[in-house]
């Protein structure tokens, strides 16, 4: 869903200024990275800020823990993943995998 920016310079750039609304979150990269995170085998190579960045367009809510852990809201389940400057463990990305599974989020509704 697209929306256009209304501006009193009509017929200027900032009358045709696309703005993103809440019906299409997902961009490419952001679906690369769900690809990712749903791939088989496991990819250890998917780093914390693009899953968190993935997460906040699929509508989760984030908030720093103590201990360096990460927790996460999405569609009313919660989870705390250990937060990490680099790639995030194998075993991170299968608990991200399930919670997103729990939720209802799959990689084939978003197609790359």
């Amino acid at each position: 869903m697209i929306a256009r920016k209304a501006s009193k310079f009509s017929g200027s750039y900032l009358a045709d200024h696309v703005i993103r609304t809440i019906g299409d979150p997902m961009n490419h990269h952001h679906r690369k990275v769900l690809h990712a995170i749903f791939s088989h085998p496991v990819n250890a190579n998917i780093d914390m800020k693009e899953i968190e960045h993935t997460l906040e367009a699929l509508g989760a809510e984030l908030e720093t823990k103590s201990g360096s852990r990460l927790g996460i809201s999405l569609n009313g389940h919660k989870i705390a993943v250990q937060h990490v400057n680099h790639s995030v463990p194998k075993e991170e990305v299968i608990q991200i995998r399930k919670f997103l599974e729990t939720c209802g989020v799959a990689a084939a509704d978003y197609p790359v």
